[in-house]
């Protein structure tokens, strides 16, 4: 990817108009961080946020605002699905606000600008909130936001979801950062540790046009050269986030619901801060669903699934990248994660519930030990300069498994590659070969019994031609910090972790048991049709919801 110019960096909506302030941040390299801060500089846009992320009937939606036109209306509309508003506010004033330094970990403090209570007979789901610019006869859409509602009982025969709030809120670098770039001068390329609720999303988590690129890119290059990432890209061209595609309602939780109710699946949507909250919340329920980019997690959302699997609950996980511990400061609703200075910045430093890896022997919780595998044994494939001419589907190892029924897949075949669901980031574990079947070594937590059904190979660290190692974004950061975690201090070991793989397991534990797709991109199979995908995402949701 060639150097990102700054001055071209403000995308154009169909309308015409400017959405995303662009500011120019720290640099890695030849490129620029750009982040989207509220500003009164022409441009229309609506910022929106609400006081929680999840209701019950009867409870009030409180929404703060913020704008840079004088009157605006909002609609609130059940997402997926296409609904009519259930909500609509009518032509209101609209104030712009400026705010606080470091928002992105303080939030945003703006006052109330509208509250609604939740009617009784509302259906469970996502809702979004679109807000509309009233000054022109256009009425153009300027912005968007997300909560989630939960009837008080279980939704008839429906199945739970459990939306990754939290890597959400790990990508959004609405206000200036997240927990990877952006412009706190006090961590590595602007990084931030500590990440306000109480803020907007970043362009692109709520809503997304169609044809936006997906992480992976639609085609594998025929030919050596800079490595390519397009969906960032067109996120700066456009102004959207630069994280738009790896972290989101609308990349992830709402492809897989459209497809899920096209399919008669019925599915009520929890927050992951719900399941910090409440160690009980998916009894009930015979299976539950996680799906995408699912990175991010508190020590008690591990404890509360493993508690419903060992019960008895079924876990379908049709997601990547298990990695990192966070802490949720409940009572200030932040996000905690130092990640790679855990261990020199973190005050839980040396204990249990440091936010390092959950490999971190000082952590000490392979995540394997709840889904069957873990990311420091995956990451990546078929993104940017990472694998790039991976094969973008899962080869099979055990097609006599019922997962596999009605698929007529063999022995070597492969399945998910024209839709390129072996991608961007994967999970794996330690493994070997045993008369050609992949069989877990049982030595990063792997539970006993767990069979690995279909697996492909992936990597941590990017490679090119050196001509064109100037295009990298991550070159092999990740291999060295899991060396650095798990291996030894030399040359041969640093090689070693670089290599990883992607697999789909399954295992039983307790009374329940748990199938694992070990890659973000799966939900990409069902969005393209791809008729392996969806078989086997049937045969799964329709044995665990019995």
């Amino acid at each position: 990817m060639p150097p990102l110019d700054p001055d071209n960096a403000r995308g154009q909506r169909p309308g015409g108009d400017r959405l995303a302030t662009i500011i120019s941040g720290p640099r890695r390299g030849s490129r620029e961080t750009w982040v989207e801060i509220p500003s009164l500089d022409g441009e229309k846009s609506a910022w929106c946020y609400s006081d929680r992320r999840a209701y019950r009937p009867g409870e009030t939606v409180t929404l703060h605002l913020s704008a840079t036109v004088a009157k605006i209306s909002l609609s609130i509309a059940r997402d997926p699905g296409g609904d009519a508003p259930v909500f609509s506010s009518g032509v209101k004033d609209a104030k712009f606000f400026p705010v606080p330094d470091k928002v992105y970990g303080v939030g945003c403090g703006w006052p109330a600008f509208l509250s609604w209570t939740i009617p009784d007979n509302l259906a469970s789901g996502g809702y979004v909130v679109e807000i509309r610019d009233e000054t022109t006869a256009q009425r153009e859409v300027i912005g968007h936001h997300l909560f989630f509602h939960r009837r008080r009982e279980r939704t008839p025969g429906a199945l739970a979801l459990v939306a990754a709030t939290s890597t959400w809120s790990a990508y959004n670098d609405w206000g200036g950062a997240s927990h990877y770039y952006g412009t706190n001068p006090e961590l590595p390329r602007g990084r931030a540790t500590h990440l306000a609720a109480l803020r907007p999303w970043a362009r692109g988590q709520v809503w997304l046009p169609p044809g936006a690129p997906r992480s992976v890119n639609a085609n594998r290059p025929r030919t050596p050269g800079p490595a390519r990432y397009e969906n960032v890209e067109w996120a700066f061209i456009n102004g959207y986030t630069r994280y738009y595609a790896l972290a989101g309602w609308a990349a992830y939780e709402r492809p897989f619901l459209q497809w899920a109710e096209a399919n008669n699946y019925t599915f009520d949507v929890f927050t992951q801060d719900e399941l910090h909250d409440d160690p009980a919340l998916l009894d009930g329920y015979p299976c539950t669903v996680f799906v995408g980019h699912d990175e991010y997690w508190s020590r008690e959302m591990r404890d509360a699934v493993d508690g419903y699997v060992d019960r008895g609950g079924r876990v379908a996980r049709f997601a990547g990248n298990f990695l990192w511990q966070i802490r949720l400061e409940r009572a200030t609703q932040t996000q905690v994660a130092y990640k790679y200075d855990a261990r020199r910045l973190d005050p839980e430093a040396g204990t249990p519930r440091m936010t390092s890896a959950w490999e971190d022997p000082q952590v000490d919780h392979p995540g394997a030990k709840t889904f069957g595998v873990n990311a420091l044994r995956g990451i990546y494939a078929a993104f940017g300069g990472m694998a790039r001419r991976a094969a973008r589907g899962f080869n099979v190892f055990r097609p006599e498994h019922w997962a596999f029924a009605g698929t007529g897949l063999g022995y070597a075949d492969m399945f998910g590659d024209e839709a390129n669901i072996f991608g961007f980031e994967m999970d794996g574990v330690e493994y070997t070969f045993e008369d050609g079947l992949p069989v877990p070594t049982g030595t990063d937590g792997a539970p006993d019994g767990l069979q690995i059904l279909a697996m492909g190979f992936a990597t941590l660290a990017e490679s090119s031609l050196p001509e064109f190692e100037s295009s990298l974004m991550l070159g092999d950061g990740d291999a060295q910090f899991r060396n650095s975690l798990l291996g030894e201090p030399t040359t041969e070991s640093l090689e070693r972790h670089k290599r990883g793989s992607g697999m789909v397991v399954h295992f039983s534990r307790g009374k329940g048991e748990v199938f694992t797709a070990g890659t973000c991109e799966w939900v990409n199979g069902l969005i393209e049709g791809d008729v392996f995908t969806q078989r086997i995402t049937r045969n799964v949701l329709d044995r665990f919801s019995k």
